[in-house]
């Protein structure tokens, strides 16, 4: 067993492009060349896009891909923004992380560790910043966790005896583990795949890397925007990363809402 403080993001898929099929359709509608400057795929595809609406791949503005869509976030073109997508995978988060993260339904897709399947006996757990700090919470912390891992171990050899009967190796140990999950806490630790467009996590972004957001959610957004920021930092170079009083930070744009 081990305790778990700090989130990982990990930016695992990117999009690409088909040149020959962008040169096609440019060619079908009588543009002779279209260029832009920028070499990640979801800029790309969100000028293209935006360029689409009005026809205006002839007639680009001066400023390339970061002028473009620096216009289209001071518009609130939102709906540009959606045809970037991104793949990350988030662990090191709590089960809370994760059901506070899932109510963001819109633009979003999700694929999470099943606890009916995974063996929790070498689960970890994740501590919240406030309890570690204090010794003596601390310790009331983990007796309460030492205490629910150990019920959760002796729940699955227990109901693993008691469907024995059962041929089904695999099936045994699902029916045990769905029914000694009951007893873990939300600090269990887990991974989750998320699938989002740039407009889905620009919004994401913008409610939990924030003062007001639960901590543990407002560290893992801001992991997220820097992982982002680093990738595409024409569609989110606009955020700015502040300290606040308790070691975290809240981002701040002059363009919310897109």
């Amino acid at each position: 067993m081990k305790i778990v403080r700090d989130p990982q993001v990990y930016l695992v898929g990117r999009q690409s492009v088909d040149a020959a099929e962008i040169e096609r359709f440019l060619a079908d509608h009588d543009v002779s060349q279209w260029t832009t400057d920028t070499e990640v795929t979801g800029e790309k595809l969100c000028e293209m896009a935006g360029r689409l609406c009005y026809m205006s791949f002839a007639r680009p503005r001066p400023g390339g891909n970061k002028a473009y869509l620096d216009h289209i976030l001071e518009v609130g073109h939102g709906s540009v923004l959606e045809h970037a997508v991104f793949n990350l995978l988030i662990t090191g988060v709590s089960r809370s992380f994760t059901h506070e993260l899932i109510r963001h339904r819109a633009g979003f897709g999700y694929s999470q560790l099943s606890q009916r399947y995974v063996d929790e006996s070498t689960a970890d757990f994740v501590e919240p910043d406030c309890i570690a700090e204090d010794p003596a919470l601390h310790e009331v912390w983990m007796a309460a966790i030492r205490h629910a891992h150990e019920a959760y171990c002796q729940l699955v050899d227990g109901l693993a005896d008691r469907h024995a009967g059962i041929a089904d190796k695999t099936l045994r140990r699902k029916i045990a583990r769905q029914a000694a999950r009951s007893v873990l806490p939300n600090a269990t630790e887990t991974k989750i795949f998320i699938t989002a467009n740039a407009r889905a996590l620009r919004h994401f972004i913008e409610l939990r890397c924030s003062e007001h957001a639960e901590v543990e959610i407002r560290k893992v957004s801001g992991q997220v925007l820097r992982v982002l920021q680093k990738e595409a930092p024409h569609l989110f170079g606009d955020y700015e990363l502040v300290d606040l009083p308790d070691g975290t930070q809240a981002a701040r744009t002059e363009h919310r809402k897109v």
